[in-house]
């Protein structure tokens, strides 16, 4: 039987999978939290940047060693200046005063230099961890996988905020204990040397508070915590989603589905926020009265001493400072539970996230269980298909089974098939996004492969760094550029837009017509052997379709296509027909026709097996 507390999580986290895996981990200090920590804050201390890192870290611990040093000057001159003053002594009080101003003279700009160090010590961690995450998640198209994989929620806020709190959480955290450490060394000696009974005193309420702490609030805050930052993230997530979709919501005036959908998100967000301030609420009660008895405790075990004489006013004051000190030090966990417990929440957002995108320890890859059946990849000077079968990711569902054929340079082949059979699959495939199956690929090198998809992605930049996309610099003149805008029946547009650097809103600024053309551009730029189509010209009319692919025919471009209009197979030599199942059939273009083909998939299956046991070889 679960505790209200318990419910409430599950109710938070179960439709997410691996949530009770998660709800199993230990309260904020447990062994699991703190492994995660060193798996991704290892890397800087030991990497190319540990020099600069150990070098700054000294210098924040140097300036925090003369910072407690001066408080606890500052401490003992409060006890003087107390003390002059209950005895009526003039000289003494003033001493104290000059001497309290001498300190303060220090204290204050090492206050701030400590500070801007340890800010500008975050920012220099956050670059370096960022780099890496973002190399990871670029190197292997990671950021591509990642958009099938369910655990792995907003991978955009994890390396864009997570991390900024990351580092700056753990320098604060890292400073607060170590200087707490020192307070504690420093402050104890002054307060030992007063009273022994303070002292144990101190040690018992310290443990309970923080033992407290960790049991009764450790565990709930975590969680609730952790699926703030989630249910954020889809929240600002839909917003975008709104913004980049608005023609295509406005045209179908979907406003109305929109909102629920947002408002959806947004109930999440509210309903795990009431929880959470709820707890947070318990929590600010109890911190509240472990600091507030601190103010009355020291003064009640020294009353005695101090009404009988035995101890100055101002020992008992610096008592009390010490004590508050040495209780800050010890009691660090419970002051900072808050923002400790959505740290260690944050820590588990990036561990998961660095198990995908980083590369593991050898250690971990050895002991790692066997890969599922992937499609080998072997660089070739032509596209060849071995025994090609192919699944979607996180499926068994079998999209096509056993292709083999291979392209001779100048082949063109067009792909076809009913909707859902796995034309734009098999590109996947071939382009190296999708792996699972089996079979092999042999594909030439990347840089002379160039794959066009239906919707052309167009980045914020100039009107030049669309037409040379992916690239950031070429070797053609501005008039050889527009000449290439001219080829693909663009030729005002630079003029229309001003010039070759103009910057505009180009999806916006350009119908999909205009934007599948300038696509073509890039091919024209990058002039590859091999280009894969994807529905490239669906937006197109027959002339430009028919022009922009007689251009790539003309070039002796090898040409893989997905088409569904008749006009396109002349300019194809084979054709490649997905009829369900698996299933496939190869043909020569000039002996396909559409119509044909398409009322046969449901009569002959028996063909289609045939063909399939051919496994014919693309050879003219």
């Amino acid at each position: 039987m679960s505790t209200p507390t318990q419910a409430s999580n599950d109710a938070i986290a179960g439709d997410i999978p691996g949530a009770a895996k998660r709800r199993r981990s230990g309260a904020p200090l447990s062994m699991a939290a703190w492994k995660q920590f060193v798996s991704v804050a290892k890397p800087y201390w030991l990497g190319d940047e540990k020099g600069r890192a150990w070098l700054l870290l000294t210098l924040l611990i140097v300036l925090m060693l003369v910072e407690t040093r001066l408080a606890v000057m500052l401490n003992d001159q409060a006890g003087e200046m107390t003390s002059a003053l209950a005895g009526r002594d003039r000289e003494r009080f003033w001493t104290s005063v000059r001497a309290c101003l001498v300190v303060l003279a220090f204290a204050v700009p090492i206050y701030a230099f400590y500070y801007y160090m340890r800010d500008l010590f975050a920012n220099q961690w956050r670059r370096w961890l960022t780099r890496r995450f973002l190399d990871g998640y670029l190197d292997g198209r990671k950021y591509y996988e990642l958009g099938s994989n369910r655990e792995i929620d907003n991978p955009d806020q994890r390396i864009g905020e997570d991390v900024n709190t990351f580092t700056g959480r753990s320098i604060h955290f890292m400073l607060v204990f170590l200087g707490s450490l020192m307070q504690l060394v420093a402050f104890s000696a002054v307060l030992w040397s007063i009273s022994h009974v303070l002292v144990a005193v101190l040690v018992v309420y310290a443990a309970i508070g923080t033992v407290t702490a960790l049991y009764v609030f450790g565990n709930p805050l975590i969680h609730l915590n952790f699926w703030q930052l989630r249910r954020e993230a889809d929240f600002r997530f839909s917003l975008i989603r709104l913004r980049e979709n608005a023609e295509s919501i406005a045209f179908y005036g979907g406003e109305q589905q929109e909102r629920a959908r947002i408002d959806n998100k947004f109930n999440k967000v509210i309903r795990n926020f009431s929880r959470l301030i709820k707890k947070q609420r318990a929590l600010n009660l109890f911190q509240r009265a472990f600091s507030q008895l601190t103010l009355v405790l020291p003064f009640v075990i020294l009353a005695d001493a101090v009404l009988s004489g035995q101890l100055e006013v101002g020992r008992a004051v610096q008592a009390a400072g010490a004590f508050t000190a040495v209780l800050a030090a010890v009691g660090v966990i419970v002051d900072n539970f808050e923002s400790l417990s959505r740290f260690v929440a944050g820590i588990g957002r990036l561990q998961a996230l660095s198990s995908h995108v980083l590369p593991a320890p050898q250690s971990d890859c050895e002991a790692a269980p066997d890969a599922p059946s992937r499609i080998q990849r072997t660089p070739c000077s032509q596209l060849k298909l071995e025994s090609l079968t192919l699944c979607p990711p996180q499926s068994e569902r079998v999209l096509i089974k056993d292709l083999t054929l291979v392209l001779q340079p100048g082949d063109a082949l067009l792909i076809t098939g009913d909707s859902g059979c796995g034309k734009s699959s098999l590109l996947r495939a071939i382009a190296g996004l999708w792996h699972k199956g089996s079979g092999t690929i042999h594909h030439p090198p990347r840089e002379e492969c160039f794959f066009l998809p239906q919707q052309p992605y167009l980045q914020p930049g100039t009107l030049r760094s669309q037409l040379i996309y992916p690239s950031e610099h070429t070797a053609l003149s501005d008039e050889q550029l527009l000449e290439i805008l001219e080829q693909v029946h663009l030729p005002y547009l630079a003029g229309r837009v001003g010039g070759l650097d103009a910057t505009l809103d180009w999806e916006k600024l350009l119908s999909i017509g205009e934007q599948q053309r300038l696509a073509f551009g890039r091919v024209l730029v990058h002039r590859p052997n091999v280009v894969i189509l994807d529905e490239a010209t669906s937006a197109l009319d027959s002339a430009n379709e028919s022009s922009l692919y007689k251009r790539l025919r003309d070039k002796g471009t090898t040409l893989i296509s997905i088409a569904h209009r008749a006009g396109v197979l002349r300019h194809h030599t084979h054709v490649l027909w997905l009829t369900g199942d698996g299933a496939w059939e190869m043909h020569a273009a000039s002996d396909y026709q559409f119509d044909a083909m398409v009322s046969r998939s449901g009569s002959d299956g028996k063909a289609a097996a045939a063909w399939q046991s051919q496994a014919t070889v693309m050879a003219g």
